[in-house]
């Protein structure tokens, strides 16, 4: 796998995990935190893959 793949996935995860805080975050907050800190997760994730 390239490297350019394994950063859009995580991209694409974290983007698809900020949609379900923004669809959670009015019924379920704890959850929409939970997801949100995935999110910062994969993101960052990316971010350091893509430096490595």
């Amino acid at each position: 796998m390239s490297k350019e793949l394994a950063v859009i996935g995580l991209i694409a995860v974290a983007g698809f995990l900020v949609g379900g805080v923004y669809s959670t975050w009015k019924t379920a907050r704890v959850v929409a935190i939970v997801l949100a800190l995935a999110a910062a997760v994969a993101v960052g994730g990316a971010i350091l893959w893509l430096v490595s």
